[in-house]
């Protein structure tokens, strides 16, 4: 039991050093290095590694090491493409139930705690207020299998924390999308609420594109403009 407790903190101690950019992408963790700032042996390390790499917060390179990923257009796409699969099955159980009222009011307290945050410019907690959301939803649906692959997903796209950010300063009606989502499910209109996920799913994708092309573009102009001055 003790060791079981020491490697979920060494898990919990790694996985926050990832999302919040203490181990940014590209990096190769060195086991022994990451023994000796958590001030443990290396059994618990290796235990904690072995979880990261089955949430995809670590890949394993073959005879290079383990690195925490970079993730591309290509990597956010399909985590939105299984994000909108299991937010979808979540709906089609939760539209149906008679837990869809009370899912509703809470849905609608998270998104007045996102409204007062994008108030404040703090978008790290408005991040954190969407993934509450959407895991709230997708919880209600009773389904622990369902929940854990959520999860999963949740955990990547901390990955691309930054990438997300500016994504929620660009979107104006982040909070009128989720308050019409949480006012959907109450109402139980199946048809209108598949169609308002799959969109709402859909444009930060587009927008991270887009950022991301204007990112290299920027970076080519640089280096044409650095080759020209030299």
């Amino acid at each position: 039991m003790l060791r079981l407790t020491m490697s979920s903190m060494v898990t919990e101690q790694i996985r926050d050093a990832i999302l919040s950019g203490v181990y940014p992408p590209g990096m190769q963790l060195n086991e022994k290095l990451v023994a000796e700032s958590c001030g443990v042996s290396r059994g618990p390390v290796r235990e904690a590694i072995q979880r990261l790499l089955q949430e995809g917060l670590l890949i394993s390179v073959p005879h290079r090491g383990v690195f925490v990923p970079e993730l591309t257009e290509d990597d956010l796409e399909d985590i939105y493409f299984t994000r909108d699969a299991v937010e979808r099955a979540a709906l089609r159980r939760i539209v149906h139930s008679d837990a869809r009222q009370g899912l509703s009011e809470r849905l609608l307290s998270i998104v007045e705690s996102m409204r007062i945050a994008a108030e404040q410019e703090d978008w790290a907690e408005v991040a954190a207020q969407d993934i509450r959301f959407h895991s709230e939803l997708v919880n209600a649906a009773g389904s622990q299998r369902l929940s854990r692959l959520f999860a999963t997903l949740m955990a990547e796209m901390g990955l691309c924390l930054n990438q997300l950010l500016g994504v929620y300063r660009g979107r104006g009606r982040l909070i009128e999308e989720h308050e019409y989502l949480a006012n959907l499910i109450a109402s139980g209109d199946a048809e209108q609420l598949e169609a308002a996920i799959a969109d709402h799913l859909q444009e930060p994708v587009e927008t991270i594109r887009n950022a991301w092309e204007k990112a290299r573009q920027g970076t080519v102009q640089t280096t044409i403009t650095r080759a020209e001055q030299s």
